[in-house]
């Protein structure tokens, strides 16, 4: 190593610039150059990673006798890579070097590039970029990156060996189907853009990558198909991703909650998933996709409050089953909003809508209980919902047992007790069944609080409070929208197009044309001539 170059000052060797003593404002260390001495480099590198114990400095020799240093952080890199593909082409170089006896004075090589032959011929690692400013290194080895300098060089060689121990590619934990791809989102933003790219192998499937975190500096990855989505929605979704300013992103809900339209609505509008598939379907029907690293849950815009109420599983199995299924979904929505609702506002106000005989037994078995409908439907509903948080919440072996048996035993309790009655333990065990049928689980816990208000209402004004209320929700349905499209497309504004895939999925070989208030310019994604009904030929 080059001793004499230590002996150049103070000021070089803690990497303190010269114009701050003299009274100059001093250049932030990101635009500050390289220096060809080594040493000054790796004090540097020293004073701006200070108090990191993951970074690991490896010093070694390289071809014409010069030292090098690598540095990286450990943990978030390929050490395998690194070491096989990195060290041991560069110490080979150096031990060939020698023995071929082609070793040379330092300073007679200092004008020539050398080190592009070294670059090209000794370290097989691919995305290799040279760098002149801190800046570039500094950024380079937060997102994974190894660094190289070597004495007498002002630039730094800087290789992309990500890797570390993160999570393989599973089974999506929320979105399970019987009948469907079994891979899903990770933590690795590139894992993702992968398995993306393996269903949509078209060069018009772009990304477009955003850094957001003023601390946490999060890749986050804004993909749609070009061509579908329609460009003006486009440049919506870019502009509102360059407004954000937050110190750290460490997770999608951060960007979900910053980009929406209306942001004080109970509604979801913007769906969140962590399956390949799913994303791969919409981007098809010209909506967008929002990937985040760190997190394996990807955003999708705009939604529709239809789409929520789709499964994946629901294009893959015939249209007679799927059809079937949705039935039951909106059949046990209007359930899990208005059950309750109902029930209170029937046995306070309206017992003459009741046959005499379920009338006399709902008397018989509420003649006993302290409570009004209302109070004992508020405190059985918000029992139900803590030992649904507490399931949540508990270890997996141990928690499913919990909500279960802690539903069981405190309602039979509760009725054995005369705190509630029995028509009302069965009343909410069906809402809160009728909630788990809801596909999309931000639409289902949306559903969940707006049963309150629901019951509220009933309890003081009856079915007239119920319809209030009911009113109220449709109002604010129609006027909701996700990144400009209505919150009710399809029904308002009426396509009689889309109602193909609304309340029911009519057959593959009917569904022509996508969404209409999705893509704009290319709509047609099937012949026409597909009738669906082949003739088969006789085996005789």
């Amino acid at each position: 190593m080059n001793k004499s170059k230590k002996s150049q000052g103070l000021l070089s060797n803690t990497g303190v610039s010269s114009k701050s003593v003299l009274g100059l404002p001093a250049p932030p260390i990101e635009k500050e150059p390289l220096q060809k001495e080594l040493d000054r480099n790796i004090e540097t590198a020293k004073q701006i990673f200070a108090d990191c114990s993951d970074m690991v400095y490896r010093n070694v020799q390289v071809a014409q006798g010069r030292d090098a240093v690598i540095f990286y952080i450990e943990g978030i890199v390929d050490s395998q890579e690194i070491e096989m593909y990195m060290l041991r082409p560069l110490i080979q170089s150096y031990v060939e070097d020698e023995e071929n006896g082609n070793k040379e004075d330092k300073e007679d090589k200092e004008g020539k590039d050398s080190v592009l032959s070294f670059d090209d011929t000794c370290i097989s690692l691919l995305q290799a970029t040279r760098a002149t400013h801190w800046g570039e290194i500094i950024s380079s080895i937060i997102n994974a990156g190894v660094v190289l300098l070597m004495d007498g060089e002002s630039e730094a060689y800087l290789f992309n060996v990500k890797g570390g121990t993160r999570r393989g590619v599973e089974e999506p934990q929320t979105e399970s189907v019987i009948r469907g791809p079994r891979e899903g989102f990770t933590e690795t933003l590139r894992v993702n853009t992968a398995l993306l790219r393996f269903r949509v192998k078209n060069p018009k499937l772009k990304m477009v990558s955003f850094v957001m975190g003023e601390e946490t500096k999060t890749d986050v990855v804004l993909t749609y198909i070009d061509g579908l989505i329609d460009p003006k929605r486009l440049r919506d979704i870019k502009k509102r991703l360059k407004d954000i300013k937050i110190d750290g992103v460490l997770e999608s809900g951060y960007i979900e909650e910053l980009i929406e339209d209306h942001p004080y609505s109970p509604f979801p509008q913007v769906q969140y998933t962590e399956r390949p598939d799913t994303i791969a379907a919409q981007l098809l029907e010209g909506r967008f996709a929002i990937l985040v690293d760190g997190t394996p849950f990807a955003l999708i815009g705009p939604v529709t409050i239809w789409q929520l109420m789709q499964a994946s599983e629901d294009y893959y199995e015939r249209f007679f089953i799927s059809n079937f299924v949705r039935f039951l979904r909106y059949l046990f929505l209007l359930i899990a909003i208005f059950l309750p609702g109902l029930y209170i506002a029937v046995t306070t106000f309206h017992q003459d809508m009741l046959p005499s005989t379920l009338i006399l037994s709902v008397a018989a078995a509420r003649e006993a209980i302290p409570f009004p409908a209302l109070i004992e439907a508020l405190m059985m509903e918000i029992a139900f919902e803590a030992l649904r948080e507490a399931g949540i919440r508990l270890p997996k072996t141990v928690g499913q047992a919990v909500s279960i048996l802690g539903a069981l035993v405190i309602g039979q309790a509760a009725v054995e007790a005369g705190i509630v009655s029995a028509p009302m333990v069965i009343v909410v065990s069906l809402t809160g069944i009728a909630s788990f049928t809801i596909p999309r689980f931000n639409l289902a816990i949306t559903v969940r609080l707006l049963r309150f208000p629901l019951m509220i209402m009933a309890g003081c004004f009856g079915l007239f409070g119920m319809i209030i209320t009911t009113t109220w929700i449709l109002v604010h349905l129609s006027q909701l929208t996700s990144f400009g499209v209505p919150y009710l497309t399809g029904l308002s504004p009426y396509s009689k197009e889309d109602q193909k895939d609304i309340f029911v999925r009519a057959p593959w070989w009917k569904m022509i044309n996508r969404p209409e208030g999705m893509a704009k310019s290319n709509r047609q994604r099937m012949k026409k001539d597909i009738n669906g009904v082949p003739k088969p030929e006789k085996s005789w």
